[in-house]
């Protein structure tokens, strides 16, 4: 469960926020790990290190924590779908000795 709050951080945009008390906790797990740079709620209670969640703040993602990411082979390596296009430009060559009339009728018919 941890591991997918650091898949989550790892691919949202940083600094990201964590309100819920369960996050909270996975957080301070990551912190504590050495895998994320975070600030979390202060305990009111000194004592017993308890009190009430606030928000917990993931500020960047460790080197360790880059590291185990690439043990589970994420993020996958692969390459963005934009560069799977084919181009979808055509260039012509143009016939100087038409004019530019004619060159626009002749590409319509085409």
């Amino acid at each position: 469960m941890t591991m997918n709050l650091l898949r989550q951080i790892a691919t949202s945009r940083l600094p990201i926020s964590f309100y819920r008390t369960e996050d909270i906790d996975q957080v301070r797990i990551l912190r504590a790990a050495g895998l994320v740079v975070a600030l979390g709620p202060a305990p009111s209670e000194p004592r017993t290190l308890s009190g009430g969640n606030s928000a917990a703040q993931v500020l960047s993602i460790t080197q360790k924590g880059r590291e185990v990411l690439a043990e589970f082979n994420y993020p996958e390596a692969r390459a963005p779908l934009w560069r799977r296009r084919i181009p979808r430009f055509i260039t012509r060559r143009r016939d100087s000795s038409k004019s530019s009339a004619e060159q626009s009728e002749s590409a319509r018919m085409q």
